[in-house]
């Protein structure tokens, strides 16, 4: 049958859903610290969030983070222009390319940072927890170094998705400590993976369906040790999601104010409008 005259007909690309993404994010240095070395990251354009907690050396925590963030943003902002990351629509052979692509880049970008700390002796030793979230289409592509972490608040639901690479995290595992042994552990900000520490390391990855209403939290653990799961929930289903930062932020503090604390909490809606244009610059 053919179409009326005058009238454009809806292709099916206009009616596929795509994610829109609101974000708030906060960072502060916290109560005990001299300096703030974690780095975050919030580029809508480029459907990309991070945070990045950095660690070691006279100040070299932040330059590791500061780098980590400059390298990921320029690598994916270079595979947006170039069109090749993505296809129109999200599938198996699709995930398995950005998760290679993601894993490709933060390897090259620790090699990068662990060159420059052997270069420069009052950055020995420096690196950086890493925390991606890639959103495109009806997805999420994750990338993940390090004890920084994504929760995400679903239907009322609240869900830590990301796994700890720390040695009170192989302990629980192992079952020679429990999660509250874990929390109050002098050793819990020991981490055993992440990013310019050494010169090769390896990314989890993981890839997720996006829904209408979802809340995804990427922090560092200056609100993770000094806040419960519990508490961060809570404030997350009570508050203006666009208070939620200094809120917890605030949390964090009264718990203690151990570490920087660094955040970005994103919102998804799902519309049916055509995918945003390629990035530019």
């Amino acid at each position: 049958m053919r179409s009326r005259p005058g009238k454009k007909r809806k292709s099916r690309r206009d009616e596929i859903p795509w994610a829109r993404i609101s974000c708030w994010a906060a960072t502060d240095v916290g109560l005990k610290r001299e300096a703030n070395e974690d780095s975050f990251l919030v580029e809508p354009s480029l459907g990309l969030y991070l945070v990045a907690d950095g660690m070691g050396g006279h100040a070299g925590g932040g330059t590791a983070s500061r780098m980590a963030v400059q390298a990921v943003r320029d690598a994916v902002l270079a595979a947006r222009r170039s069109g090749d990351l993505f296809d129109r629509a999200a599938s198996e052979v699709e995930s398995t390319r950005v998760f290679d692509f993601l894993v490709k880049v933060i390897a090259e970008t620790s090699a990068r940072i662990f060159e420059e700390s052997n270069q420069r002796p009052e950055l020995s030793g420096m690196g950086t927890t890493l925390t991606l979230f890639l959103a495109h289409g009806r997805r999420a592509y994750v990338a993940h170094v390090g004890d920084s972490r994504l929760y995400r608040l679903r239907n009322g639901s609240f869900a830590q998705l990301t796994e700890d690479h720390s040695l009170v995290n192989e302990q629980v595992k192992a079952g020679f400590m429990t999660a509250v042994e874990a929390q109050q552990s002098r050793f819990r900000n020991i981490i055993t993976r992440s990013v310019g520490f050494e010169s090769e390391v390896t990314a989890d990855t993981l890839s997720l369906p996006l829904r209408d209403g979802d809340v995804f939290l990427l922090c560092s653990d200056g609100l993770s040790s000094m806040v419960s799961d519990e508490s961060i929930a809570a404030e997350l289903r009570a508050a203006r999601l666009s208070d939620s930062p200094a809120r917890l932020v605030a949390l964090a503090k009264q718990g203690g104010g151990d570490d920087n604390i660094t955040l970005v909490v994103l919102r998804v809606r799902m519309t049916g409008a055509k995918p945003p244009r390629r990035a530019r610059g």
